[in-house]
């Protein structure tokens, strides 16, 4: 054996051997290797080649990047343009007259209303349209619904990969992102649909929806859901029980919505009508409108994310954490655009930021949870 060293590379496999309770030397006799290699390895004086980096991956449950990763060496000054979150070290960059400004991305200012640029222009009465992109970047181009904010990170990690593949994200609650994946109008839906005892809420949900189809349930993040609510909580709201004075104003998410379904059996268990909650009837159908309202004094509480609520500068109440997965059916699995999504999961890089983001737990991206 050559002992290779790369002091950029940092090595976490003495980390996840120990969590795993494996010994070095049973790791060695699973990977077909000495057990002075894998103390090497730990200690930094020896580099595996690929082919046992992805046996140590595949013993251990993880991806090489999980076991070794590069060292952040690309740093440079920068000019904050804004106030900085010390909270979350997320900032959009831009390099003007060669020097490098850093607006945070968080706070009122970091949402935007954007416009899209479009695929394709219709004709006026027929169904049909002037194509603006090619037939490979269409056919390449993956298409996700879901509510989680964080897929149009994803989406932009899927652009970084400098191929004409590409992942486009739009907004839909869990159940119409899963319908119209039934109905083949997307290659991926995400839902967070919540537990029920021991039944995995999502697992049960994509079979009801998908009982025609086989797929893949892949998780995406675990986040907090809760109640956004003005700075410092004027009403002193502590949980959904709250809902039920009448004096707060509240809106409500649509029918269909899995922060909607949370609600309900929330109130339910508290014996709480939902004719008591003032607003229940008043519906947005994002979490941006809902932080809106509020922000604006429309209403006083709404459903929505912790990653949310300090976006627009907001308080939150948390209620429950709950996972997001995406749902792909088997067919679509080789799509350009899916694969390139699925492998992004994997990377150390994608789960550190989603890591940066209030209330996001990154632990579980990228795992199998079933398939169906």
């Amino acid at each position: 054996m050559t002992l290779t060293h790369d002091p950029d590379i940092i090595c976490r496999l003495k980390e996840i051997r120990t969590r795993k309770k494996i010994t070095q030397t049973q790791l060695a006799d699973l990977v077909g290797i000495q057990r002075q290699a894998v103390y090497d390895m730990e200690v930094g004086r020896y580099l595996p080649n690929t082919s046992v980096a992805l046996r140590l991956a595949r013993i251990l449950g993880c991806s090489v990047e999980d076991i070794f990763s590069e060292t952040l060496q690309n740093t440079h000054p920068v000019v904050l343009a804004d106030h900085p979150d010390t909270a979350n070290p997320r900032v959009s960059i831009a390099r003007i007259r060669n020097k490098l400004y850093a607006y945070p991305l968080s706070g009122v200012n970091s949402i935007t209303e954007e416009m899209r640029a479009a695929d394709g222009l219709l004709l006026p009465g027929k169904n049909e349209a002037t194509l603006l992109k090619s037939d490979e970047q269409l056919e390449n181009t993956a298409l996700l619904l879901g509510c989680d904010p964080a897929f149009s990170i994803l989406g932009q990690y899927v652009m970084k990969n400098k191929t004409d593949a590409g992942l486009y994200c739009r907004f839909a609650s869990s159940k119409t992102a899963l319908t119209q994946l039934a109905k083949g109008l997307a290659h991926i839906a995400g839902t967070h649909m919540h537990n029920a005892g021991d039944t995995d809420g999502n697992q049960e949900f994509a079979r009801q929806v998908l009982k025609n189809f086989k797929g893949l349930l892949v998780a995406f993040a675990i986040f907090e859901e809760g109640l956004m609510v003005a700075r410092n909580n004027p009403f002193n709201i502590r949980n959904t029980g709250d809902l039920a004075q009448k004096k707060i104003r509240f809106a409500n998410r649509e029918k269909g919505a899995a922060l909607r379904s949370l609600l309900d059996d929330c109130l339910c268990r508290e014996n709480i009508p939902f004719s008591a909650v003032t607003g229940y009837d008043d519906i947005v159908t994002n979490h941006s409108q809902g932080a809106q309202k509020i922000l604006y004094g429309i209403r006083d509480a709404a459903l929505g994310l912790r990653s949310v609520a300090e976006a627009f500068n907001l308080d939150f109440v948390p209620i429950t954490t709950v996972r997001c997965d995406l749902v792909i059916p088997q067919d679509l699995l080789t799509h350009a655009g899916v694969k390139i999504a699925l492998d992004t999961l994997q990377k150390s890089a994608f789960r550190n930021e989603l890591s940066c983001l209030p209330g996001y737990d990154a632990s579980c991206t990228g795992k199998i949870i079933t398939r169906f």
